[in-house]
């Protein structure tokens, strides 16, 4: 007899402890951050995991998004995601639907510079082959595809989640090259090398993005847009001048706001306002 209520208190424990631990985990925010197994959103998913979000890792590549995942440690969870690719797209927000059955945060950061440039080669350098008048329009298909229509393509199928959560946010990578009054000045540092490809397409997320701020204005889903600065990352072929540690602290920044905090904003680190 003594043993039999020794087993059910043991029963009783652990379903208390499963019931504490669901409690735990449905009331933690639940974040996205696409492109996360390297620099910068690998950076952003290790500190929203350390704030005490649940946060999965989107990557094109599964294998690298568990090595992220295991390399962040509990609350990462690996999720394929190729933002080029609808089905990819459609399989995720299905992943997360059926996990958790909606979307807090969505840190939109996949994105691509090129596709040919040179191991080594200087920006400005390989900015010459982007004129234009000389651009391959292959290669500007590929990086739009990713840095415009793979950012809509993944708010449009994570938007019904956005809305199960009783205060979502969404937060667009971009960078101050995409800013076209920075760019139309003659005395811009980068304004010579302003192209179609990289700069011009995240001009256009900045566009879609504000489209968005436009369609969820009246709703209580926050949408913000971040640019991380020159951060030495892969993007670049780390030629960039800031660690991936400052050029993700904007990011998380804006990510971490509360449901009071603001909308519509373009910033760069701390809270500077970048020209649209």
């Amino acid at each position: 007899m003594f043993h039999k209520c020794a087993v059910s208190a043991n029963q009783k424990a652990g379903n208390f402890q499963s019931i504490r631990i669901e409690f735990i985990m449905q009331n933690k925010r639940i974040a996205l951050v696409t492109g996360a197994n390297q620099g910068v959103g690998l950076q952003v998913a290790k500190e929203l995991v350390a704030h005490g979000l649940l946060v999965f890792v989107g990557s094109r590549d599964l294998a690298r998004g568990e090595a992220a995942a295991s390399q962040i440690g509990a609350g990462a969870i690996a999720l394929q995601l190729d933002v080029t690719d609808q089905s990819s797209i459609a399989q995720a927000a299905e992943n997360i639907r059926n996990e958790h059955g909606r979307l807090d945060l969505l840190v939109q950061n996949a994105g691509i510079s090129n596709t040919s440039r040179k191991p080594g080669q200087p920006i400005a350098e390989h900015a010459k082959t982007t004129r234009p008048s000389n651009v391959s329009m292959d290669e500007m298909r590929a990086v739009w595809d990713t840095n415009v229509f793979g950012v809509l393509s993944v708010y449009q199928a994570m938007l019904p989640l956005l809305r199960a959560s009783p205060h979502a946010r969404i937060v667009n990578v971009s960078s101050g090259v995409g800013s076209l009054t920075t760019n139309a000045d003659p005395t811009y540092p980068y304004h010579a090398m302003f192209g179609p490809v990289y700069p011009a397409s995240k001009a256009a997320l900045n566009a879609i993005t504000l489209a968005m701020m436009i369609e969820l204005e009246s709703t209580g889903i926050k949408v913000n847009l971040v640019s991380p600065g020159f951060t030495s990352t892969n993007l670049n072929g780390f030629a960039g001048t800031e660690s991936v540690e400052d050029g993700s602290r904007e990011v998380v920044r804006v990510a971490l706001l509360g449901p009071d905090g603001p909308s519509g904003t373009f910033t760069r680190w701390e809270n500077i306002t970048i020209p649209w």
